[in-house]
């Protein structure tokens, strides 16, 4: 129902054969560089969204197969090829040269300490960087060694860490923090040091799910952190407790929330309101060649294919907490509900990510399926598809969409995740209730972040379809 069986997104890994006699290795021979760019250019001039800015993507832009030929031997590596075919407009298609750890990211499972963070610039123009602990996944090294959300890091393995040097001081499977505080204005290192380990883990994206009881009414706060389709259930379960606790008020917390599944979004957008069964989610808009292959994304009842039931709570009003980093999928729930319901947003502006993607592997069209790839090499690409229109036409937000309530974190004063005194959640209480929130700390400093934790994952801010 929600899409095509050509667009099947096989994430399960395949069979390997083995002989007896020969390891299976040994019968492969590399993929050349044109091998590979013949692929991305196949896949790209099939489904690319942005197809028509590229010339070199046209049906007819090679007057021959020489001349085709040339042009993929043009380019000494398959990413200055993709670099080259992608639109100046497209910030989001990706290629990876492993889609095993694709499909692993894809999944939830990485190699990971536990800490998720974002980087931030010193406020004083020097060019140096701190981190801040945004939350620490269970079971984990972060966790393990007590870190917590709201501490401040500034060195890595006694180095300060800079605009230019983060991504490869943070790179290695294991390195020391060194902590420090922030005032608002000053950084200073406590000479506290911690040696954190990666290794892989496997986050569930229902980070907090709980009801809040104020004065007698009932607020259920989730804190989602990635559209994950292999925790469907436990997203459902999570709303059969609301509905048990007689939730009458929701915060979605999607603040460090990057996307994921479309399918996991329809399913949240269902959980939220029930009432709309059938009714359009969203419009797909896709490449002229492709559009034939429009499907109208509509709110369901059930999980696909005889499923179960969605654990709904029939709202009629949301609140949705935001930040510059929620994006794709999320921003799908946000704008798909907002022609059914109010909407309310806190936080900041989003990251303004409305395209989506489905994975090609090197594999003949129409499927480009997973089953047919290439043995000769791991490539795959998840190039935008195709774009999501709200059931009012609205589409293109490439600003982001507009909070309600601006509010943007204070890394001097982040708060406790889910508890009522935190600032954002704070927000959208007093916006319940008429309990006036705790006072915030005025004109603090809005510092730039550069990065985050997820940001090397190339499942970041990815919004995709599977069957």
């Amino acid at each position: 129902m929600m899409k095509k069986s050509l667009f099947l997104l096989l994430i399960a890994v395949a069979s390997t054969f083995t002989s007896c006699f020969k390891d299976n290795d040994d019968s492969i021979s590399p993929a050349s560089t044109a091998e590979i760019n013949n692929f991305i250019w196949r896949g790209l001039n099939y489904y690319y969204l942005y197809k028509a800015d590229t010339p070199e993507l046209a049906n007819d832009a090679f007057a021959s197969n020489s001349e085709y030929q040339n042009f993929l031997n043009n380019y000494d590596s398959p990413e200055s090829f993709f670099q080259f075919l992608k639109s100046n407009q497209d910030r989001f298609s990706i290629l990876v040269d492993d889609y095993i750890a694709l499909e692993n990211a894809l999944g939830g499972t990485t190699l990971n300490n536990g800490m998720e963070y974002g980087l931030v610039l010193y406020p004083d123009s020097s060019g140096n960087v701190f981190g801040y602990v945004r939350y620490v996944l269970p079971n984990t090294s972060a966790a393990n060694n007590g870190i917590t959300r709201g501490m401040i890091f500034n060195t890595v393995g006694g180095q300060q860490i800079t605009e230019n040097n983060f991504r490869d001081l943070l790179a290695p499977d294991t390195y020391s923090l060194g902590l420090a505080t922030f005032d608002g204005e000053t950084i200073t290192p406590t000479g506290e040091s911690i040696v954190l380990t990666k290794t892989e883990v496997t986050e569930n994206p229902v980070h907090i799910a709980r009801t809040l009881d104020i004065n007698s009414q009932k607020i259920g706060y989730l804190m989602y952190n990635a559209f994950t389709n292999e925790f469907d259930n436990n997203l459902n379960a999570a709303f059969a407790q609301f509905q048990a606790d007689g939730v009458t008020d929701l915060v979605l917390d999607l603040r460090y929330n990057g996307g994921g599944s479309v399918r996991t979004a329809t399913y949240l957008a269902g959980m939220i309101t029930g009432q709309f069964t059938g009714n359009t989610f969203y419009f797909e808009q896709w490449n002229e060649d492709r559009q034939n292959l429009a499907e109208e994304g509509v709110f369901l009842d059930s999980f696909v294919n005889g499923g179960a039931a969605l654990n709904s709570l029939n709202l009629n009003r949301v609140y949705v907490l935001t930040s510059k980093r929620t994006a794709s999928a999320s921003e799908l729930v946000i704008n798909g509900l907002d022609p059914y319901m109010t909407v309310l947003q806190i936080g900041d502006y989003t990251t303004g990510k409305y395209q989506a993607s489905f994975l090609l592997y090197d594999a003949p069209a129409p499927n480009f399926r997973r089953s047919e790839a290439n043995q000769n090499h791991t490539y795959a690409m998840l190039p935008l598809v195709f774009q999501t229109a709200n059931a009012n036409g609205v589409t293109d937000f490439e600003q982001g969409l507009m909070p309600d309530l601006e509010l943007i974190e204070d890394y001097s004063n982040l708060g406790q995740l889910g508890d009522p005194s935190e600032p954002l959640l704070a927000a959208a209480i007093e916006d319940i209730t008429g309990i006036p929130r705790p006072q915030a700390r005025d004109n603090f400093s809005v510092l730039e972040t550069i990065g985050e934790s997820k940001e090397g994952l190339p499942t970041h801010q990815i919004m995709y379809l599977e069957q």
